[in-house]
């Protein structure tokens, strides 16, 4: 990495240090999902509740760069305030509460009890099994699988892994091979919603509901596929699920515009919106863990040039509210739901973690690579 590129990268963890300070000084204990209008406090509605794991995320990240305890106690309070929700039933989206936040907390202390509360989390989400299909059900009914689920299953591999649970494991990889035959398309792109008869398990039809039609390419949702099945090629070591990250990361660099930023489908003609930057910020974060699991160095090599890319895109003003110091969240021109109207053009809690994710990995990896 260029010492321009670092600078940038380095000033961008500035200003989400500064941002998710203001935030959680500002609005204490509050868990927001986007912006209106570049502020964090607003009546929108959430559409469902996944979210919470990602503000506790970037403070654990911010620890993590800096080893200052204003980070880090405000890191275990944020974790704290989710812990009853180890117990959710009625999501799909425990990975994301507790991966970004517990699993981050035990990593610096191996308390057991900590521990207790991840795998109790991976429990709970395996009761979304649904036998017939093969799949976790997404929150809308015992009928759909989201490609979301893909950044949520590995927190049941390590529910599994670390107490020896086959019937875990098996929930996780079915889920995880069901996900790949029927949401993974030929050419890499991925479905965000596939329908199954809950009788026979039969896939029914390719759906959407953020996207631009069933048949579509939802950006945010290639994302979701590149990273997941990485992690989940992390915890199996099964090179199908490697391919298939890699079929999906080569999928999202042949048909994003150059500047690395794809807007919320590819396939909607003439989109309002140019952008969706955290489906930008999933990828690159994606693509970096993605460099570290291939064992071709070409490859590996080619996926971290692009993912700086899309960071070096980012960092730039049109992104970054550097210029506009009113504007609470971190990074710009993100879409929560474009069809309802929710979070289209704003910030959102996601974006911003996975950008902080994929800023501070990509800073510690180059100075790994230094010998620093």
């Amino acid at each position: 990495m260029d010492s321009g590129l670092r600078s940038k990268l380095e000033e961008a963890v500035d200003i989400a240090a500064s941002r998710v300070k203001n935030l959680v000084e500002s609005y204490p204990d509050f868990f927001p999902m986007y912006t209106e209008d570049g502020k964090w406090e607003h009546g929108g509605e959430a559409w469902t509740n996944w979210c919470e794991g990602f503000l506790g995320g970037q403070l654990w990240l911010l620890y993590r760069h800096t080893g200052s305890s204003y980070w880090r106690e405000k890191a275990e309070h944020y974790s704290r305030l989710i812990e009853d929700r180890k117990n959710d039933d009625t999501v799909h989206d425990l990975g994301f509460l507790f991966l970004p936040t517990w699993r981050r907390w035990y990593e610096e202390t191996g308390d057991q009890e900590l521990q207790e509360v991840l795998i109790q989390a991976g429990r709970t989400l395996s009761t979304r099994f649904q036998e017939p299909g093969g799949y976790l059900c997404s929150f809308l009914g015992p009928k759909s699988l989201f490609i979301d689920i893909m950044m949520n299953v590995p927190i049941i591999f390590y529910a599994a892994r670390e107490t020896g649970d086959e019937n875990l494991w098996n929930v996780a990889l079915q889920h995880s091979l069901t996900t790949r035959r029927y949401l993974v398309r030929g050419d890499g792109s991925t479905v965000h919603e596939g329908i199954f008869d809950t009788d026979t398990g039969q896939f029914l039809r390719e759906s959407t509901r953020q996207g631009w039609r069933g048949d579509s390419a939802w950006a945010r949702g290639q994302g979701w596929a590149l990273y997941g099945f990485g992690s989940v090629y992390s915890y199996t070591g099964q090179r199908r699920f490697l391919e298939t990250a890699r079929q999906c990361a080569d999928y999202y660099i042949e048909n994003t515009p150059p500047h690395g930023v794809p807007p919320n489908d590819w396939d909607e003609p003439e989109p309002d919106q140019p952008y969706e930057s955290s489906a930008a910020a999933i990828a690159a974060a994606g693509m970096l863990r993605l460099s570290r699991l291939v064992d071709n160095t070409a490859q590996s090599e080619g996926y971290r040039r692009y993912a700086l890319h899309v960071l070096n895109t980012l960092t730039e003003p049109e992104f970054l509210p550097t210029e506009t110091t009113e504007w609470e969240g971190v990074l710009k021109h993100g879409i929560y739901h474009q069809d309802k109207g929710l979070g289209v053009d704003e910030s959102t809690m996601w974006g911003d973690y996975f950008f902080l994710d994929a800023l501070i990995e990509a800073l510690h990896s180059d100075s790994e690579e230094n010998g620093e």
